[in-house]
């Protein structure tokens, strides 16, 4: 790697999917609060919802992912044009 170009906080960092739970170990200068135990050493955490193990083009399977609750809103809002 060159040196200089990289910020100070540059480092191994843990990323899971928490809809399938996969932890996969790279290096990040992501900003974290958690830290996760990967194989006896601890590593800072980010949180993803999806990744690569739980992506529909992936995976081959259709999943809704919907933790903002947007997808009811719309359904609510326009259930009367639903026959």
């Amino acid at each position: 790697m060159k040196k200089g170009i990289h910020p100070e906080n540059y480092r191994p960092v843990a990323f899971k999917d928490m809809g399938t739970g996969d932890v996969v170990v790279s290096r990040s200068c992501a900003e974290t609060k958690d830290t996760i135990e990967v194989e006896g050493v601890e590593y800072p955490l980010v949180k993803m919802e999806i990744s690569s193990f739980s992506h529909p083009y992936y995976t081959g399977k259709m999943k809704l992912v919907d933790t903002t609750g947007r997808v009811d809103k719309f359904r609510n809002r326009y259930k009367k044009f639903q026959k």
